[in-house]
């Protein structure tokens, strides 16, 4: 048996692997963890609120009530400029051809604007595009049976000669023959107390001539309120105010007292900037800063305002395709020296008056107005104002 010369090989000991110790991530990548696992716990409360919000009951579609809740809980900026892109993309073109007839509104084709009785009835809006449409322009009160003078009265006219298929609707309401009450809506304002039905009471639609629109919500004009004597959001000076004093008077100022209202004062509300002020138009109407995270001053939209003239009656403006700039000339040339921007959009401008007692036969004063005439006399999510006729009709 032949030996092997080559020498013998002992085996290596094969000794086991340390296990490998686990992977660090970047900081980049643990920071992003964290962003993420806080925003889904931040995120559990809010969709607790959105889905809140969305089940209780509302009389506007589900995409604007989405809308508002964001609005309300700090995405008021990023709704507001995609609406300038959205109305920016859809502007309408200027010319087209001319109208032929205007909506008809009122229940007469005689004019009011001649004395009455003693009273300062506005005189007839002078068109702007000739020749002048039938009834362009010519008041004519909003309901039958009204006695003399009307409390209210109502005309359209053509606002642009740029864009002459644009009406303007206009209100005139008689301070001396109306009381103004400001109504409370479900949501708005939130916090205050003893809010009331949210629609105008069935006791009080007997002596109804007109409703509309309240104007921003708080949280979007970051302004003040007062209501029935109590501060429910602090006064803001400079900004444009409509005021019930105690006695029953009404006027619209430019807020000049502070924070906190005298004991004259009953009820306050502001809303931006004034857009006309001893009779001149507000020379920054482009978009600025001082007018809050709104949709864009020259954007064409849904409008509406309210102004006073010269004897202490209110002015209410609304129409379509309007900048701050075009609405605040509609209401100069309607008579009014001081006046400020309402709602915009399509879903917050209402003006609705009622033809008799009792709150009958609703009326809107454009018919291309979205919200129906019978607002406001069913709850209602938006604060709003009722006109009513002191002593009855």
């Amino acid at each position: 048996m032949t030996r092997d010369p080559r020498p013998r090989v002992e085996p290596a000991t094969v000794r086991p692997r340390r296990p490998l110790p686990p992977a660090v991530p970047p900081p980049w990548r643990r920071a992003r963890r964290i962003a993420l696992i806080a925003t889904l716990i931040c995120l559990v409360p809010a969709g607790i609120s959105f889905l809140r919000t969305m089940t209780e009951p509302h009389n506007v579609r589900f995409g604007v009530a989405s809308v508002e809740w964001m609005r309300s809980h700090g995405g008021n900026g990023i709704v507001s400029q995609i609406e300038d892109w959205y109305y920016t993309l859809t502007a309408p073109s200027k010319g087209g051809p001319p109208l032929r007839s205007l909506p008809r509104v009122g229940i007469a084709e005689r004019s009011s604007s001649s004395s009455n009785g003693g009273a300062q009835l506005p005189p007839r809006i002078k068109p702007l595009i000739h020749p002048p449409l039938p009834g362009e322009g010519v008041w004519k009160p909003a309901a039958a049976n009204a006695a003399s003078p009307p409390p209210v009265l109502v005309t359209t006219f053509r606002s642009d000669p740029e864009y002459p298929q644009f009406v303007a609707g206009v209100a005139w309401i008689d301070s001396a023959r109306t009381q103004l009450a400001y109504v409370p809506g479900i949501d708005e304002p939130p916090s205050i107390e003893h809010r009331g039905p949210a629609e105008v009471p069935p006791s009080k639609r007997r002596r109804l001539a007109a409703t509309f629109n309240g104007g921003f919500p708080l949280e979007t004009s970051n302004a003040g309120l007062v209501y029935r004597g109590q501060t429910i959001a602090t006064m803001v000076n400079g900004i444009a105010t409509l005021v019930e004093y105690r006695d029953g008077r009404i006027d619209i100022v430019r807020w000049e007292h502070g924070p906190n209202p005298s004991k004259h004062v009953w009820f306050a509300k502001q809303n931006l900037p004034p857009i006309i002020y001893g009779g001149h138009l507000n020379p920054d109407l482009s978009d600025g800063p001082e007018w809050g995270a709104t949709v864009n001053n020259a954007v064409r939209v849904w409008r509406s305002g309210l102004g006073v003239d010269r004897h202490g009656n209110l002015i209410y403006a609304v129409a379509n395709y309007q900048t701050v700039g075009s609405l605040a000339e509609i209401l100069r040339r309607a008579g009014a020296v001081r006046a400020l921007e309402l709602d915009i959009n399509e879903d917050w401008v209402s003006f609705n008056t009622y033809r008799g007692p009792g709150a009958r036969d609703p009326s809107s004063l454009l018919p291309e107005i979205y919200r129906p005439a019978d607002r406001y006399l069913t709850p209602d999510e938006r604060d709003f104002f009722a006109v009513y006729v002191k002593g009855g009709w």
